[in-house]
């Protein structure tokens, strides 16, 4: 299922995640020759970047929201 960006965060390795506003978290790597996304590197990048729709697996499985709070979706725990 589709859903906008609504935020950011960086986990502990510094790499950025999506806050979805289903409250599913995402990372968006700019990972090359995998991941091609350039816009993540920069404030303004991400920022004209909100609102994009990325498909979230966790919506389509029935999972509850992240939770920062949670120590499973804190950043840096495994996502």
């Amino acid at each position: 299922m589709d859903q906008p960006i609504i935020g950011y965060h960086q986990d502990a390795e510094g790499h950025w995640v999506a806050e979805l506003a289903c409250g599913h978290f995402q990372h968006v790597r700019h990972d090359p020759p995998w991941q091609q996304r350039p816009w993540v590197v920069t404030e303004a990048g991400r920022a004209a970047k909100l609102g994009l729709m990325l498909g979230c697996k966790k919506c389509d499985e029935g999972a509850p929201p992240d939770r920062l709070d949670d120590p499973n979706d804190r950043p840096g725990s495994p996502q």
